[in-house]
């Protein structure tokens, strides 16, 4: 019988989030694929977890997967687990999930920590709907890109940083963004924890005068449907209401609705469309 992949959430801090699924089955498999096995010796050692480990990272991840498809094909189940938190989210583990499925081997996820919901549920944001974006690209060229898309984006919207880019993140983020709510969180889980909510604007003043440090999670306010159609208010003021009528009118509207979606657009009542017409005509 063909082995299996077991996806294993690990502590993002605190070792008592660990699972009891989890640990028992890094207990039992043949082999764990660990990100950083000096990282993860210390968490197996802290378990009495004497599972055999080996190397599966960014860097190797095509030809490591390949290996171990290979063994859990001859039978033997592997776990893989990341730094910190689910794999698969933010990490390679996405690349071996892929190649098992080509192979026909069955993938389970034992589910526990992940800092991008537990910072979304502690940052007092809409969370209904959220966009992962997890580490802004270095490419500046796709950064901007992706800074752009995010501009119109909705949902809330949840990234990580580094301690030594969070002020140049927070800053791209206004100029793109403009001064949206945030929620900063730092340290999750761990003995420094700490959540900042305000604008973005006031957290930039923050870190300009203290110097960040651990690992952040930024969890940031989608745009709002009032500034959406504040936008399109603001879109149609260029234009005079005679120009904005004669769109309608010209689509085949007749006058009476013409007024009326030019009214819904302006966010101004119907009458004074209404009068404002009946000038233009005169």
């Amino acid at each position: 019988m063909e082995g299996r992949l077991y996806l294993c959430a690990t502590p993002i801090g605190n070792l008592e989030d660990i699972t009891l699924r989890v640990l028992r089955t890094l207990k039992e498999v043949d082999v764990i694929g660990a990100e950083d096995t000096r990282n993860s010796i210390k968490l197996l050692n802290h378990f009495d977890i004497k599972t055999p480990m080996t190397s599966y990272h960014e860097y190797n991840k095509v030809e490591k997967a390949k290996y171990l498809v290979k063994i859990m094909q001859e039978g033997k189940n592997v776990a893989l687990i990341t730094d910190a938190g689910t794999p698969g989210i933010s990490d390679p583990g996405e690349e071996l999930v892929r190649q098992c499925y080509e192979a026909g081997i069955t993938v389970t996820s034992l589910p526990g920590p992940a800092a991008c919901v537990t910072a979304l549920t502690m940052s007092g944001l809409p969370t209904r709907r959220f966009a992962f974006e997890a580490f802004l690209p270095a490419d500046k060229k796709e950064r901007q890109r992706i800074l752009g898309e995010l501009r119109e984006e909705t949902r809330t919207i949840i990234m990580y940083e580094a301690p030594h880019h969070l002020l140049k993140t927070l800053r791209e983020i206004y100029e793109y963004l403009g001064n949206r709510k945030i929620s900063v969180c730092k340290e999750l889980t761990k003995k420094h924890e700490s959540v900042i909510c305000g604008n973005i604007e006031d957290v930039i003043s923050k870190y300009e005068n203290e110097a960040p440090r651990g690992e952040y999670v930024l969890v940031i306010d989608g745009k709002s449907v009032e500034q959406i159609e504040q936008e399109k208010r603001d879109e149609w003021n260029d234009i005079t209401v005679e120009e904005h009528m004669n769109r309608y009118i010209l689509q085949g509207m007749t006058e009476k609705d013409a007024m009326k979606s030019v009214a819904k657009d302006r966010g101004v009542p119907k009458r004074e469309i209404y009068k404002y017409w009946l000038g233009v005509k005169h």
